[in-house]
């Protein structure tokens, strides 16, 4: 096994520098650079040098073998923020047959040696993107451990079934308690109503782990543009007093009460000759169908195409006609009523997020389900292999079996030292 390193905080200048190592010689190559380290996760500082090169004076502290985040023996250095002593280190570290980690490769090394699940280097993962107060608490809650715990009870549960079925099985010339075969079918029924209870909370949570999108509509001229220009607090996108200036689809990511929200400026809905901007119309409809919430703006307040239970119809322009309701994108007048509308609708789909928000553990779970999607005339030995197939497919959820498929496509997402 290699021994690897990596800066484990941001490039660039700062206060401190964190050089992570691990690996079976990190504790031998720390303690060749500063000097005998003997007291395992107590930091000490230490000259840290390369021969009778003194690279910089460092917080140093080392982690045995199962007591660090990766599993194995590993060690920092927090050494000062300037670019040139990290690079000066990692000169002497290569010089010493340590490596430089590849992305995700010490969260992945974490999974390997059994220090977290694969549900909770996912979450870890969502951990790091994480931009709202909403997706951070989604995502704690899966580097916590919960869909694991989740899994662990679930087939615990589907083992007291099996064991059942076996006993049915392996005796069937004894005598066998009348209540197995019902037992056994109540498990079954109740395990799968759990899941499909899980499974159906999978849409509104991984909408929540991806953001939310907020297509804004409406004819053109509406002052769709001016909209979402004061909801940035600055220019995102070119206002004009000619029709269909808009004609792309120009994305404004924002941080709503907490709730990731992407608003979308879209072409102005009309029938046009010219073919660019009927692309664009076209390109609109579509996006604002997929939307998960249209804000159909106009100066009549008239709803649009496509519109959906649930839309906002909002007239424009209110600071021309007085305050009768509606929004001003020039003046701002009315738009937190409507932020407010926008956040009530989008949040009562983040309240109680479900534990599967990751479609290959939606897909794992779907199989359990159609597992177990088996009747009560089904022989024993059928029913006994339904059984194991879907604990086979609980576990593929947390990754505890059937992972290398995923190893490489969720550990490419990390950055370079986690």
């Amino acid at each position: 096994m290699d021994t690897i390193f990596a800066e484990a905080t941001p490039p660039g200048r700062g206060g401190v520098t964190v050089v992570r190592i691990s690996g079976p010689q990190a504790h031998a190559l720390l303690q060749d650079l500063a000097g005998p380290v003997e007291q395992p996760r107590h930091a000490t500082l230490r000259a840290i040098r390369d021969g009778s090169d003194l690279i910089d004076r460092a917080l140093v502290l080392w982690f045995r073998e199962g007591h660090s985040f990766t599993g194995e023996e590993a060690a920092e250095i927090h050494l000062h923020g300037a670019p040139v002593i990290a690079q000066r280190l990692s000169q002497a570290l290569l010089a010493r047959g340590a490596r430089r980690a590849e992305a995700g490769e010490f969260t992945r090394r974490a999974f390997v040696n059994g220090r977290m699940d694969l549900a909770e280097a996912e979450g870890l993962a969502d951990l790091l993107a994480a931009e709202t107060e909403a997706q951070r608490k989604l995502a704690v809650q899966a580097t916590d451990g919960a869909l694991g715990r989740m899994v662990d009870a679930l087939r615990a549960r589907l083992v007291r079934a099996g064991a059942l079925i076996e006993a049915s099985i392996d005796f069937a010339d004894e005598e066998v308690p009348e209540d197995v075969p019902d037992e056994v079918f109540d498990i079954i029924q109740k395990i799968s109503s759990d899941l499909a209870g899980m499974l159906s909370r999978y849409p509104a949570t991984e909408r929540l782990r991806q953001g939310y999108e907020v297509a804004i509509i409406g004819p053109p001229n509406a002052g769709k543009s001016t909209l979402l220009n004061h909801i940035a607090g600055r220019d995102v996108a070119l206002v004009s007093d000619i029709a269909g200036t808009t004609r792309d689809i120009i994305e404004l990511r924002t941080d709503l009460r907490g709730l990731p929200v992407t608003f979308l400026d879209t072409a102005g809905l009309r029938h046009s000759d010219d073919v660019v901007e009927a692309m664009g119309v076209e390109r609109a409809r579509q996006r604002a169908f997929d939307a998960d919430l249209r804000i159909h703006l106009s100066e009549d307040g008239a709803r649009q195409d496509p519109y959906r239970e649930g839309d906002l119809v909002v007239r424009s322009k209110i600071d021309r006609e007085g305050p009768q309701g509606g929004v001003s994108g020039a003046t701002g007048q009315g738009l937190a009523e409507l932020l407010d509308m926008v956040y009530e609708r989008l949040h009562v789909r983040a309240v109680n997020p479900g534990l599967v928000s990751h479609r290959r553990q939606a897909e794992a779970l779907s199989r359990a389900i159609t597992a177990l999607d088996v009747g009560k005339e089904a022989a024993a030995e059928i029913l006994a292999e339904s059984v194991r197939q879907a604990s086979h497919e609980l576990a593929s959820m947390v990754g505890r079996i059937g992972a290398e498929d995923y190893l490489d496509e969720i550990f490419s997402s990390f950055c370079i030292g986690k």
